[in-house]
């Protein structure tokens, strides 16, 4: 085929039409995860700004980070546990020595998962010479294997920055899926050189982070999309099996100002008429799924 566009070559594309229907465990049709990003930043060092930025070290911008781990994160988990929801946790591997406190505690947490999410969110993997941006993924899943006695299956790279190669070092380092590349609402297989890896769907436009800090909108409207997304989400699973994902950060929706909103989002899901089509359930999970499929059902197998 000719191609008049550069291709990144790590899958083909395939019209949602014109794919095999499947379910999730249970009969269920639409898989729902919330993804928590757990991060530390270095003092003086490049992170998200929340308004102009004030000359180096800008303390203030390093507090707003900061306030997520010493406040918001708890603030999010309690919310969690109130209404039973799963989450699935980026995780900075140097919060083991930064904040161990909050890793112990997400030990203690049996539905939820640790997933791989770099040393630390000042840092950008995909902007590395791959010999470095490698060491980086050997060193964050490393830590993780060794606090958590197991390897983490999946990986979010920091602020979706991938490189070129990112997806072959991933595969390499044995990790069985990401959620990287946000293109799509059914998990799909990507081409890399150590064999296939699977992309779980992940949150754009139910990113609190692009709502509140791009789109500069209220709590209530990220509220309101969320739930939009949800209804019709769940409606048009009916034709064909579905993954949504709901991305909180704890320095943006840990704050308690929007916290009545967060409660709204898990009530509101969890009292929905035909909840008992939705799968609550970690990424680790849909991929687990997937992966155990027959060749052909999902795209690219």
């Amino acid at each position: 085929m000719n191609r008049p566009l550069p291709t990144h070559g790590r899958f083909d594309y395939v019209p949602l039409p014109n794919r095999p229907d499947y379910s999730w465990p249970g009969g269920k049709r639409l898989a729902l995860w919330v993804a928590l990003n757990v991060e530390t930043f270095g003092f003086g060092q490049k992170g998200p700004t929340f308004g102009n930025p004030l000359p180096y070290p800008d303390h203030r911008n390093w507090c707003w980070l900061e306030y997520g781990n010493r406040v918001g994160i708890w603030h999010i988990l309690e919310m969690a546990d109130r209404f039973e929801i799963p989450l699935g946790h980026h995780i900075n591997s140097y919060l083991y020595d930064t904040h161990p406190e909050i890793m112990a505690a997400l030990a203690k947490r049996p539905r939820d998962e640790i997933m791989g999410h770099g040393r630390t969110n000042s840092e950008e993997p995909g902007q590395r010479p791959e010999a470095e941006e490698r060491t980086l993924i050997q060193e964050a899943t490393a830590a993780i294997t060794k606090k958590e006695g197991r390897a983490p299956a999946g990986w979010m790279t920091p602020l979706q920055a991938e490189s070129l190669v990112t997806p072959d070092l991933l595969k390499e380092a044995g990790y069985k899926y990401i959620v990287d590349w946000p293109c799509d609402d059914q998990p799909y297989w990507m081409k890399t050189r150590a064999g296939p890896l699977l992309n779980v769907p992940y949150a754009v436009e139910t990113n609190d982070y692009l709502s509140v800090i791009h789109l500069r909108q209220d709590a209530p409207v990220y509220g309101e999309v969320v739930l939009r997304q949800f209804d019709e989400m769940l409606e048009q699973s009916v034709a064909r099996p579905l993954v949504m994902a709901i991305s909180l950060h704890t320095f943006i929706m840990g704050q308690p100002h929007r916290l009545k909103v967060l409660r709204d989002i898990f009530r509101r899901i969890k009292e929905h008429k035909d909840f008992d089509r939705v799968w609550l359930t970690t990424p680790g999970a849909i991929a687990d799924h997937c992966i155990a499929m027959k060749p052909g059902v999902i795209p690219g197998s």
